[in-house]
C-alpha cells in the first residue's frame, strides 16, 4: 500500500507536452492538474440502497491499494484524510444494484473538490454498484476497487453532468483469482471529463470486461484512457468503447493500453474502439496500444475505427417513410445499443438514450 504523505514531491504540474496529457486542453481543468492549486477534501457520495450484504462507511485515508503516477490521483491522495468505503460481505449475493449518488449540497464549479472511494468485493460475493454523477461541480476523484478471490462485481459509473462540470478521475480495479470484474463507463455530460479506467490482476483465472459509451456535443471534451496490466498468467480482458460526436468543437480521446508482461502466459485479450462523427468540426482521437513480452498467449488484438454517419442506413429508413431526423436517431441508438443493453438496467438505458436524443435535437435543429 502507498502512503499518502509527500506523494507529490517528485511530480510537477503537467504542461501538455507529456504523453499522458498531450490531447487535453489544460486551460479547461480549473487547476485540477496543478499540483499547487487548492482542493477541498469532501466525501460527496451517498448510498441510496437499503439492501443487506454490504456496508458503506468513512475510513482513514492514509493508505492506498495501488501505485500510480497520475498527478491528479496523487493530488487527491495528498489532500484527503478520509476514504468512503463500500464493502460487500463475503459470500453475499446482493440482488439489487447498490446506487451511490453525489451529494452536491455546498458544491459548485468555483471550488475544486477531492473525493476517494474504496470498493471491497469480498471473496465469492456478487454485486452491482452504480455511481450516478449529475449536476455542476469541479471534481478530482479516485476510485479503487478490490475483488477478492471468486468475487463477481459489475461496476457502472454514469457521467450525466451539466455542461459546466470539470471531472478528472482514476478508476483502478485489482482482480483476484477466479474473480470477474465488469465495468461500464457512460459519459454523456460535462464540459471537460477525463477518466482513467485501469485494471491489474492478482491471481490466475481472473477476468475483466471494460465497456464504455460516450457522446460529445458542441465544445465538450471527453477523454477515456484505459490501461490493462496483464502480469499474471491465465487472465482475460475485453475492452469495448463506443463514442459519437456532434457539433463544432466536440472532441473525444480514447487511449487503450494493454500490457502483457513476460510472466503472463495464457493471456486472452482484445480491445476495440469505434467512433461516429455526426457533423463537421468534431474530432475523435483513438489510439489502441498493445505491448507483448511473451508469445505464450491465447490471443491478443486490437482495432479502432472512426467514420462518418452511414448514409445508406439513413436512406434505407427514409425509403420506408421514416423522417430524416427520426431515422438519424434510430441509427445512432442502434450504434450504442450493443453496449447500452449490456447494463441490464432498463431505466438507466432509456435515460441515457433520451439524453442522447436530446443532444441530437439540439445539434440538428
Amino acid at each position: 500500500m502507498a502512503l499518502a504523505s509527500n506523494i507529490l514531491e517528485n511530480h510537477t504540474t503537467p504542461t501538455g507536452r507529456e504523453e499522458a496529457w498531450r490531447f487535453a486542453p489544460l486551460s479547461r481543468t480549473r487547476g485540477l492538474h496543478d499540483v499547487d492549486a487548492p482542493i477541498v477534501d469532501r466525501p460527496s457520495l451517498k448510498a441510496l440502497s437499503s439492501a443487506s450484504g454490504f456496508t458503506f462507511t468513512l475510513v482513514d485515508g492514509a493508505t492506498s491499494l495501488s501505485n500510480t503516477d497520475d498527478v491528479v490521483a496523487l493530488k487527491v491522495r495528498k489532500n484527503t484524510a478520509r476514504v468512503q468505503e463500500l464493502k460487500i460481505e463475503k459470500n453475499a449475493v446482493v440482488a439489487e444494484p447498490i446506487f451511490l449518488s453525489r451529494d452536491l449540497q455546498g458544491s459548485g464549479v468555483g471550488v475544486a473538490e477531492a473525493s476517494r472511494l474504496l470498493i471491497r468485493a469480498s471473496a465469492h460475493s456478487q454485486a452491482t454498484v452504480v455511481i450516478e454523477n449529475s449536476g455542476s461541480i469541479t471534481l478530482a476523484e479516485e476510485i479503487e476497487i478490490l475483488l477478492e478471490d471468486g468475487a463477481q462485481l459489475r461496476f457502472v459509473t454514469l457521467q450525466e453532468w451539466d455542461e459546466e462540470t470539470v471531472h478528472i478521475g482514476r478508476h483502478h480495479a485489482i482482480v483476484g483469482r477466479d474473480a470477474t470484474f465488469t465495468s461500464y463507463v457512460v459519459t454523456v455530460g460535462g464540459g471537460f471529463v477525463r477518466l482513467l479506467p485501469t485494471v491489474e490482476y492478482a491471481g490466475p483465472g481472473s477476468s475483466a470486461e471494460l465497456f464504455g459509451l460516450y457522446f460529445a456535443g458542441k465544445d465538450q471534451f471527453l477523454e477515456h484512457r484505459v490501461h490493462v496490466d496483464h502480469a499474471i498468467p491465465h487472465a482475460k480482458s475485453r475492452v469495448h468503447y463506443k463514442g459519437a460526436l456532434s457539433g463544432a468543437g466536440a472532441h473525444t480521446v480514447w487511449i487503450g493500453d494493454v500490457f502483457i508482461k513476460a510472466a503472463a502466459e495464457g493471456t486472452d485479450t482484445y480491445e476495440l474502439n469505434r467512433n461516429l462523427l455526426l457533423s463537421d468540426g468534431a474530432r475523435a482521437d483513438s489510439v489502441p496500444n498493445l505491448e507483448i513480452e511473451t508469445g505464450e498467449i491465447v490471443g491478443a488484438g486490437h482495432a479502432s475505427t472512426t467514420g462518418r454517419f452511414d448514409d445508406e442506413q439513413l436512406f434505407y429508413l427514409q425509403s420506408r417513410g421514416i423522417p430524416a431526423e427520426e431515422a438519424r436517431k434510430l441509427v445512432i441508438r442502434a450504434f450504442f445499443m450493443e453496449i447500452l443493453s449490456k447494463l441490464s438496467l432498463p431505466e438507466i438505458e432509456e435515460r441515457i438514450a433520451a439524453t442522447i436524443d436530446k443532444e441530437l435535437n439540439y445539434d440538428f435543429a
